[in-house]
């Protein structure tokens, strides 16, 4: 019989009947093309991989190439028990079609899209509908209050949204009047502490306010959404200072949501420590709205990336990168 030996194989002990280290690598089930290894320190060469014999109490590192970044940070985020990668969360209006819009989505890696509420087209029931280019079993569909003016009609509006689909987790908008789309802080409140109550998981809309998104948090919103700029202004965040207070001040996600108009605000946005991005406009009005989108999701990354690096900091003078000493 074959003596056993301890080695030391990336880390962990484990006995093996190979005698040599391309007997130990066919015995791990790898392919020795593929791989490299370290042998007690010193990198062995591939061609001598069959005559490099193995003793007991070597130690053996070995490696291959994965996909860049694989394995690497988990960087995703949870709002009310769902778990996703993408922050970056798109819109399903404005598009001159549905297949436009699932164009864009595939472009942007969102997984999750907000799905206005309407009555159906009973005069044509086979015209085409959202689910059938946007398939709710893959994508998470996010059912809001678009163009509530009570809080009443946006509860009667999602109490309507989960019957049809089952929805808990849905987005809360009780706008103020239809100039500027502002949120009506009393009224949202009020829609929120009811929903809560029935079960509902509220992402809520509102001003960049940090006192008023405290409330909302504590009424039981499981994410606060200040708007950046009013809905499909484009006019990017207008107010960092309260955005930044209120992502210090929150338990809860924050995301940027409305008047994102081009990629660096959704940038400013994730540099200022937001969970997400929420956008529609900025991508179904943009010239070539599948690029636009392309861009929206290098920009979330990006902002991501910045934030997590720390920025350095701002100086009131010029500090060269070169030393000054020594010039000739």
């Amino acid at each position: 019989m074959t003596a056993q030996l301890n080695l030391t194989v990336n880390g962990e002990s484990r006995r093996s009947a190979a005698a040599t280290i391309a007997e130990l690598v066919a015995e791990l089930g790898l392919k020795p093309e593929k791989v490299a290894v370290e042998h007690n320190g010193t990198i062995a060469p591939r061609s001598t991989l069959a005559e490099a014999k193995l003793s007991d109490g070597d130690v053996l590192e070995i490696v291959h190439f994965v996909g860049g970044g694989s394995g690497a940070r988990d960087d995703t985020w949870t709002v009310a028990g769902h778990t996703f990668r993408s922050r970056l969360i798109v819109g399903t209006g404005k598009y001159k079609d549905f297949a436009q819009n699932a164009a864009a989505l595939a472009a942007s890696g969102a997984e999750i899209v907000t799905v206005a509420v309407r009555r159906v087209n009973v005069s044509d029931p086979n015209q085409p509908m959202l689910t059938d280019f946007i398939d709710p079993k893959t994508v998470t569909y996010l059912p809001n209050t678009a163009g509530c003016f009570t809080a009443e009609e946006a509860i009667r509006t999602l109490r309507l949204a989960r019957e049809a689909g089952g929805w808990d987790l849905v987005k809360l908008e009780v706008l103020g009047e239809a100039r500027t789309l502002y949120p009506d802080m009393r009224e949202t409140l009020r829609a929120t502490e009811v929903l809560v109550k029935e079960g509902f998981k509220p992402m809520v809309y509102c001003t960049d306010d940090p006192i008023a998104a405290k409330q909302l948090e504590e009424a039981g919103a499981v994410a606060i959404m200040p708007l950046g700029a009013p809905i499909g202004s484009g006019l990017g965040i207008q107010n960092r200072v309260t955005i930044r207070l209120i992502v210090e001040g929150a338990k809860v996600p924050v995301l940027v949501d409305a008047g994102v108009g081009t990629a660096s605000d959704a940038a400013i946005a994730m540099e200022l420590g937001c969970d997400g991005v929420l956008m529609n406009t900025a991508i179904a009005e943009a010239r070539d709205p599948v690029r636009m989108a392309r861009a929206m999701k290098l920009a979330v990354e990006a902002g991501r990336e910045a934030y997590l690096a720390g920025r350095m900091a701002t100086r009131k003078y010029a500090d060269p990168s070169s030393p000054l000493a020594g010039l000739i």
